[in-house]
C-alpha cells in the first residue's frame, strides 16, 4: 500500500472527513454511500454497491476484481474474450 498523501484525524464523535481532492476525483457526491473495509490492521473505503457494476441485479452477484457483477454480465464479460 502507498504511503504518504493527506494526513485527517478522527474528531471528538469518531468522524474523519475525507479530503474534496478525493471525493472529486472518485465522483463522490453528498449522500455516497461508503463501504469500510477492514483487512488486517488496515481500514479500506470504497463506494458501496448492493448491485452488479454494470446493470444494477441484485441477485447471483460474484466479486471481480473489487467490484459485485451478476452471472448474466460475467457470462457476457467471458464471451469477450
Amino acid at each position: 500500500m502507498k504511503r504518504g498523501g493527506i494526513v485527517r484525524s478522527v474528531d471528538e464523535l469518531g468522524r474523519i472527513t475525507v479530503p474534496k481532492e478525493l471525493r472529486d476525483s472518485l465522483g463522490w457526491e453528498p449522500q455516497t454511500r461508503v463501504e469500510f473495509v477492514v483487512e488486517g490492521e488496515e481500514v479500506r473505503l470504497r463506494r458501496y454497491a448492493t448491485g452488479c457494476a454494470f446493470c444494477g441485479e441484485e441477485k447471483s452477484l460474484r466479486t471481480f476484481r473489487d467490484k459485485p457483477v451478476c452471472a448474466r454480465c460475467l457470462r457476457e464479460l467471458k464471451s469477450l474474450f
